[in-house]
């Protein structure tokens, strides 16, 4: 399954956990989407809990739910930072209200309550956030993943494979459904060669 011509927005803050913001990031590419790594514009690069740096494209205020197909929020401590920047709970908000896949693997799943994602939704995450799933108006669900509508959620880093299956699957469907069957394959890719897109990697490593 193609990726080609979806547009990824993979939000980042500090304190992220590293395999859910790296995983996601490497896998979505080499399926062929271009991935935008989006900051809350505070800082160029933000660290992951294990001190390792990921440099952003954007800032949450420069970019808007027209710029993307999809949003992938990491968990890590990195979404109780996102929660403090309004501009970042508004793109999700807008993603989702666009009808666009939104997804959140761990603790990711706080950005998408605070920006009323999971009301009415079936939605996972790490245990210790189902309290909050369940007060936004959630159905809390103990599985690997759980889509319901365009909303994907994961729990630990251990379900990233699958997490992330099921994203690529969700936009190889929307992919075909939007060009009658044909891939679409007009995105730039971060590199500058879409022929290589899968193989390239946007995010920059700081040094």
């Amino acid at each position: 399954m193609s990726l080609n011509g979806s547009r990824i927005a993979l939000l980042i803050e500090d304190e992220y956990q590293i395999l859910e913001g790296w995983y996601p990031l490497l896998r979505l590419q080499e399926a062929g989407a271009e991935v935008k790594v989006i900051g809350s514009g505070t800082k160029n690069s933000y660290t992951s809990k294990e001190g390792y740096p990921m440099e952003v494209d954007a800032a949450a205020a420069d970019v808007s739910a027209s710029d993307f197909d999809a949003v992938v929020v990491p968990g890590g401590f990195a979404p109780d930072n996102m929660r403090l920047h309004p501009e970042m709970i508004s793109l999700v908000r807008d993603i989702n209200q666009s009808g666009k896949l939104v997804s959140a693997i761990c603790h990711g799943g706080w950005v998408l309550v605070s920006a009323g994602v999971l009301n009415g939704k079936r939605a996972t995450g790490y245990l210790p956030i189902k309290d909050d799933v369940q007060n936004a108006g959630g159905t809390w669900v103990d599985e690997s993943v759980v889509e319901d509508g365009n909303v994907i959620t994961s729990r630990t880093p251990v379900d990233l494979p699958n997490f992330t299956r099921a994203i690529i699957a969700y936009l190889s469907k929307s992919n075909a459904e939007s060009s009658g069957g044909q891939t679409r394959s007009n995105a730039t890719d971060l590199s500058g060669d879409p022929a290589g897109a899968e193989y390239e990697v946007g995010a920059k490593v700081s040094s």
